[in-house]
């Protein structure tokens, strides 16, 4: 049986399809990950992974691309699989990719729909209404006869020795970026962190991609060892496996940091429900306001003057988390 899963929007989105798509493998004899660009990173850590198809779907992402007729029928050229599953947030639609994969010849295909989608299902199943993404793509996987093949944990292939990055000894990782505004904490306070951890007598490792090396530099300061821009998706890991904890707002590097068994320190903006979001299967400790006037509005920017839900954490509040998670490991 060749299999193939599709998750078409970000890192972290793919990160939290891995025991699905590992449940599918058990069974398949391939499997094929459809995925976006910005989740390709995060598809070649993935075991039980055989091929990836990258394709950036005009109905996904921020800036997405124009329809272009031509890259839709190479893609359903390229598609090649018995049986298929379309993976989703809670708040999109199975159905644009359900249509491509009938038209390519995919002969079952399953996806949770809340839409009614004609013949181009084979099964339609329902989520749970509150189920984290990761059970909820169990959930759909285990409908459409895949089972749970392991402890459907977080996993990724294992991470390359980045101790030559870090340096030696213990460390704590502050990872300031996200993926938009709403989300992350500010710049001023992921500074006070560093320097409130760093008096508390932990070493900060301070993370981030090629585009974040001013954010990652003006937090990192004199406190901090800055990585700024020089760690891939697999060094990424490495790092993120050696430290202590991990502070970072709900962006991929939390999913990461999961996938490789490290605590997490989640400031989380309620632009999204936590119970959907939040690290899975780690110790964590999640602050912000999950109460504020913005919650639920899937904001890019925030809607609040201040951005209280996260702004009103202190670093005191996150030394405090960090410690208290070391406690517990």
């Amino acid at each position: 049986m060749k299999a193939l899963v599709t998750r078409l929007d970000s890192f972290g989105d793919v990160l939290l399809a891995g025991p699905a798509i590992r449940a599918v493998a058990a069974r398949a004899d391939t499997v094929t990950l459809l995925c976006g660009p910005r989740g390709a990173p995060a598809a070649r850590l993935l075991p039980g992974v055989d091929d990836i198809l990258v394709w950036d779907a005009p109905w996904v992402g921020f800036d997405p691309p124009p329809v272009g007729r031509g890259e839709v029928e190479q893609l359903i050229d390229t598609i090649d699989a018995d049986t298929a599953l379309i993976l989703t947030s809670f708040h999109q639609s199975p159905l644009p990719a359900a249509l491509l994969l009938r038209l390519a010849g995919v002969g079952c295909i399953a996806a949770d729909s809340e839409d009614y989608p004609g013949s181009l299902l084979d099964v339609r199943h329902h989520r749970a209404p509150h189920a984290h993404e990761a059970e909820a793509a169990l959930d759909l996987a285990g409908a459409a006869g895949f089972p749970p093949a392991d402890d459907t944990r977080l996993r990724v292939l294992p991470p390359p020795a980045t101790a030559g990055l870090t340096g030696p000894g213990p460390y704590v990782v502050l990872h300031p970026g996200a993926s938009v505004p709403a989300r992350a904490w500010s710049p001023e306070r992921c500074a006070e962190a560093v320097r409130e951890l760093a008096a508390a007598g932990h070493r900060v490792v301070v993370t981030g991609s090629a585009g974040e090396r001013d954010l990652t530099a003006y937090v990192a300061g004199g406190h901090a060892l800055d990585l700024g821009g020089r760690t891939g998706a697999a060094e990424l890991s490495g790092v993120l496996a050696g430290a202590d904890a991990v502070v970072t707002g709900n962006t991929g590097p939390a999913h990461l940091a999961a996938a490789v068994g490290t605590p997490v320190v989640s400031l989380f903006a309620p632009v999204v429900p936590a119970e959907r979001w939040r690290p899975y299967g780690v110790p964590y400790v999640l602050l912000g306001d999950q109460a504020a006037p913005c919650a639920d509005s899937r904001a890019r920017e925030c809607p609040v003057p201040g951005h209280p839900c996260l702004d009103t954490v202190t670093a005191h509040d996150v030394v405090t988390a960090v410690e208290k998670l070391r406690g517990e490991t």
